[in-house]
Formats: C-alpha cells, sequence, structure tokens
C-alpha cells in the first residue's frame, strides 16, 4: 500500500491517531497503523476502557490533530480527553470510522477508512457544537432508557442498520415488562419561536440529539451548528403498540402520538424515582438527575464534503407532539 503523507510520513507529536483495537470486528488494526503512519501520525493504541481518554488528555497540550480510530465510543472518550486537557481551541479531531454502527462519522461526511485519511488531509475543519451532560462532553447524543440486557442482546447487523435507535428496538421487543421512567423534562426557550416547557409523564425512552437525529433511518443528522439540542420523549405504552405493523420508522418519523419533540439550548431531566441510565454516544452515566446544554461551535472537526452544515435548509424539522 503506497500512501503519501505529510512530511514523508514521519510521525509527530503534531498528530496523533487514538487506535482502539477491539471496536467493531477487529479486522482493521493493520491497514489503520499503515495509513496513519504513511500519514505522520504518532499510533498510540488502547488496552482497556478510559485510554482513550487518557491518551489523548496526554496528547493534546501539543498536538494540532488528534484523529481517533473505532466506534461512537471511542469518539467520545477521545472529545472528552481533549476537553479534559482544556484543548477544544486549540486541537482539531478527525474521525476514522472503525466501530458497527459509526453514525457520528456518517453525519459527519466520512464514509470509511479510506475516505477518512482523504478527509484528513483535503477536507475542511468545521466548528460543531459539543452537548455537556452533568460535566461530561458527548457530540452525537444521549439516550435514558436504554437497558444493560438490550446492549448486550443487540445484534451487530440492527446496529448499523438503525444506529443507536437499534437499542430502542430491541429493549421494545426483548422486554415484556420494560418499566418506564416517571420524569419530569423541563427545556429552556430556544431562538426559533421555542418556549420554555416543562413534560411530566411516564417515558419508555428520553432521547437528546446534538448531531443525531432521531428517526426511523439509521442515518439522520441534526443541525449541529445551530447551539440546540433536539430532544425526543417517547411516552408511555405498550412495547406491543409501538412496534404494532413492525413500524419503528413510523413511530419516530413524525407519526406517532407517543412522541414528543423539542428544541432547546438545554434540559433538566428529573427522575422522580430511582437513578435513570443513560447512553452518551455509547459511554453510561446513571444519575438522578441529567443536566444537559449545547456549547456552541466549540469542537474544531475534519468533516467530510457530504456533511451540511444545516441539513434542513430553511424548513425547520417539527418538534411538536406528532398529530
Amino acid at each position: 500500500m503506497a500512501l503519501a503523507g505529510p512530511d514523508d510520513g514521519q510521525p509527530s507529536d503534531d498528530r496523533v491517531l487514538v487506535l482502539n483495537p477491539v471496536s467493531g470486528s477487529g479486522d482493521h488494526v493493520d491497514e489503520i497503523v499503515e495509513r496513519g503512519e504513511a500519514h505522520g501520525f504518532d499510533v498510540r493504541t488502547t488496552e482497556g476502557e478510559g485510554d482513550a481518554r487518557r491518551l489523548t488528555r496526554d496528547a493534546a497540550p501539543t498536538a494540532d490533530l488528534v484523529a481517533v480510530a473505532g466506534g461512537d465510543g471511542t469518539v467520545n472518550e477521545v472529545v472528552n480527553g481533549v476537553a479534559a486537557a482544556d484543548e477544544l481551541e486549540t486541537t482539531t479531531v478527525a474521525v476514522v470510522p472503525a466501530g458497527t454502527g459509526n453514525n457520528f462519522a456518517t453525519n459527519i461526511g466520512v464514509r470509511g477508512i479510506e475516505h477518512a485519511f482523504t478527509v484528513i488531509e483535503e477536507g475542511r475543519r468545521q466548528s460543531i457544537d459539543i452537548g455537556v451532560a452533568n460535566d461530561r462532553v458527548f457530540v452525537n447524543s444521549c439516550v435514558g432508557g436504554v437497558t444493560a440486557e438490550a446492549s448486550s442482546e443487540t445484534s451487530s447487523e440492527s446496529k448499523k442498520e438503525l444506529g443507536v435507535l437499534a437499542y430502542v428496538k430491541t429493549t421494545l421487543e426483548t422486554i415484556g415488562s420494560f418499566e418506564s421512567l416517571p420524569l419530569r423534562v423541563e427545556t429552556v426557550a430556544g431562538p426559533n419561536g421555542e418556549t420554555r416547557q416543562a413534560w411530566n409523564g411516564e417515558a419508555m425512552f428520553v432521547l437528546i440529539g446534538n448531531c443525531r437525529r432521531f428517526t426511523g433511518a439509521r442515518a439522520a443528522q441534526a443541525n449541529v451548528e445551530d447551539g440546540l439540542l433536539e430532544v425526543t420523549i417517547v411516552a408511555d405504552a405498550s412495547p406491543a403498540t409501538l412496534l404494532k405493523g413492525a413500524a419503528l420508522e413510523r413511530l419516530f418519523d413524525r407519526g406517532s402520538e407517543h412522541i414528543v419533540r423539542r428544541r432547546t439550548p438545554s434540559v433538566v431531566i428529573e427522575s422522580r424515582t430511582d437513578s435513570v441510565e443513560y447512553s452518551l454516544d455509547g459511554e453510561m452515566l446513571e444519575t438522578e438527575t441529567l443536566r444537559l446544554e449545547t456549547e456552541a461551535k466549540t469542537l474544531s472537526m475534519a468533516v467530510g464534503e457530504a456533511y451540511q452544515p444545516n441539513p434542513d435548509g430553511e424548513e425547520l424539522w417539527p418538534l411538536e407532539r406528532a398529530e
């Protein structure tokens, strides 16, 4: 494989690639190491949970560019490492998709491993929003109500097809007595006519998108440069009702009375009983009260030509209760 990179492919502290060798199918390691070194990256390999964050935190003070090879969870660790080093203003992050679903990579226009290195060298840098959940950063989505059981039973094929919604589908299909979440969800006023609102009730799931939009489609990008989060609440109903007609697509694509949507700069989610487990880009957080907010255009990201800053154009995605 003959590849040309900057500085004749000599690694330097300016470019660091954090590689998760066990993400996805695990058959990407040799290709990524070879391409990374040819493009002048110092390749650093993780060995366990938390390593990607630690390696990035150590690298970010001297690295202008940190690439991350792995899935959405590894991307999350790397961005949290940049934040922990207080280098969000000076360090660009690039994604080399090597996970199962790679939803975030798709949303920013990165199509695969080879294309990722083209984007690194030729793609533009875009400043995107980050979400902050109880002082932890996420870039794609935050999901509440996804249980550990559903996570373990969700197939790789389903993740590829539906992304994070695969966990929702598995939960509804496999857990006949899923306990709903008694929640209070309070959003603040937004810039496009959205008002401050509070929702109280029993929820099956609460889904917060920064770059991710929750529809029946696998890849659905939200506007990640508007300083807003998209909040989707799946109100309580029996799993059989929600999946009637095998229509996860109808459930999320504007067609269900059980969906409530909001757009907001920040949101507070309070559980009226026990703590709730949330997934931040695949990394877990358990808490009774979750405070989320956006930090607008904070993270420099290498994006592909297919990335659209505003996927809606002039027409905003409708966020009220579906009729």
